[in-house]
């Protein structure tokens, strides 16, 4: 449904593309990192599970050394003992089985959840990207209208002057252009906040952007993006797996009311020493030394747990009662939510087509007031309202650009579409779950151990914006 090529497109030498910018996303954002980090915790519940049924091997020692009055207890000075045993689960009742059933679900419902977070953090980008387009394209609208209002204070002072306008014309066109000024700080203000918020959303500062690229093709009606989310969403994906982990749990409650069978197996050495001899153990000046094996097997058949197993299953069958409304609660959610996107989205589309109709005529009224005030068939205040007019529906248009857009990609990610693949992204290598995974699973050794942890993102400071980069051209002229 979402083009690849649709993002891949040429920008002029130094400016940022969309596609660029959603590529330093996905490898500067902290929330996607941490949510990558997360996955990672939730992948080793598995080979903790595992660890359950696989056998344990282990050795001792023990060196007891007499002190004082030593041969009253046991009639030797010096007593050694090393040994290893070996116990193998043969048999758990199907609970490690059914436990790892339940791990690999919420690992598949943490990658689902993992795909969620990075198309909403996408969308996060997206609206930083366009927001900052947004806010130059009005500050340089703001600011052409301080430069015309003051080339109309200008011309209205020279015909003060001359005696074709009154002082109340002059003050109306300096009130007006004071106002100007006004709203071009606020513009700047809100320009200089949003330039933040893309470097604290993208991990770096927002420099000349690209205009983005035509929105992809979008579902016709409310019923296909329905469709679309119902197969996609990661969200719904997500509950489903958490729905069949608390089945899972379900059968492992039962399986601990079955018998389990364990093997053994251990080889001792000992040394018993008398070095005063005469002592307790009649060797004077010996030892007794030797080693012994031993081979077993145990049967361990529950016949009364004080009602422990039975609450344990409800427990567990409560929790997936919980999680079955929790997968109901999330598809109505998810629906709800792509219809009322879709929705917005063509009311902001039908918004912008509006738009753009009031500019043009906007800018049609204003050039008939100007050539109608230059003849005396219209005053001072008639052209200022008339500027004004013209101004406000370019921010309008720009506004609605900017939110149909955001909405349309909202829309995307709703029905499951926004991710590193299908936007055919390109720039870093592709943070794929199931490496890790596979290598956990594969995993079985005590010492396989990670690096110690440091952050993949750093902060950013210094200029939000470098002091050469030129004027932007607004969305709409």
């Amino acid at each position: 449904m979402l083009a690849a090529a649709g993002f891949a497109g040429a920008a002029p030498a130094g400016a940022t593309t969309l596609a660029e910018a959603l590529a330093a996303t996905y490898v500067n954002n902290p929330t996607l990192a941490a949510q990558r980090a997360g996955l990672r915790a939730t992948d080793e519940q598995y080979g903790i599970v595992r660890a359950q049924g696989l056998p344990n091997a282990g050795v001792n020692g023990q060196l007891t050394q007499g002190v004082r009055n030593y041969q009253q207890f046991n009639g030797f000075g010096r007593i050694t003992q090393v040994g290893g045993s070996l116990s193998v689960p043969v048999w758990q009742g199907g609970r490690v089985k059914n436990a790892l059933r339940a791990a690999d679900a919420r690992v598949k419902s943490g990658q689902q959840s993992l795909r969620a977070t990075e198309g909403d953090v996408f969308v996060q980008a997206v609206s930083a990207y366009m927001d900052v387009l947004r806010d130059r394209a009005i500050v340089d609208l703001n600011l052409n209208n301080v430069r015309v209002l003051e080339t109309n204070l200008q011309a209205t002072n020279d015909r003060f002057q001359a005696g074709d306008l009154t002082r109340t014309d002059v003050a109306q066109s300096k009130a007006r252009l004071e106002g100007a000024r006004s709203q071009l700080a606020a513009a700047r203000a809100t320009l200089t906040a949003s330039e933040e918020n893309y470097r604290a959303t993208i991990g770096q500062a927002a420099g000349v952007l690209e205009q983005p690229p035509v929105m992809p093709l979008l579902p016709a009606d409310a019923d296909r993006a329905e469709a679309t989310a119902l197969d996609e969403n990661p969200d719904i994906a997500a509950a489903a797996e958490q729905v069949m982990a608390y089945r899972a749990d379900v059968s492992a409650a039962r399986a601990n009311r079955n018998p389990t069978v364990s093997a053994s197996a251990s080889e001792s050495y000992y040394r018993y020493d008398d070095p005063a001899g005469g002592g307790l153990s009649g060797i004077r000046g010996g030892a007794v030394k030797g080693d012994y094996a031993t081979v077993g097997a145990t049967l361990t058949l529950p016949l009364y747990q004080g009602g422990l197993v039975g609450a344990q299953v409800r427990q567990a069958q409560a929790f997936e009662s919980q999680a079955l409304e929790q997968q109901v609660a999330t598809e109505r959610q998810v629906v709800a939510t792509v219809r009322a996107t879709f929705s917005n989205y063509r009311a902001l589309i039908d918004t912008e087509r509006s738009s753009g109709e009031q500019v043009r005529a906007n800018t049609l009224a204003l050039e008939g007031l100007r050539a109608e005030q230059s003849v005396g068939l219209r005053q001072v205040l008639d052209v200022l309202n008339g500027e004004q007019e013209l101004l406000s529906s370019k921010v309008t248009l720009v506004s609605a650009q900017h939110d149909a857009y955001i909405s349309g990609f909202q829309l995307l990610n709703a029905m499951g579409l926004v991710n590193y693949r299908r936007l055919g992204l390109a720039g870093g290598p592709l943070y794929d779950p199931q490496v890790h995974y596979a290598r956990t699973r594969r995993s079985i050794s005590d010492f396989a151990t990670d690096p110690t942890p440091v952050a993949t993102t750093r902060p950013t400071y210094g200029p939000a914006v470098p002091p050469e980069i030129p004027p932007v051209t607004p969305l709409a002229k």
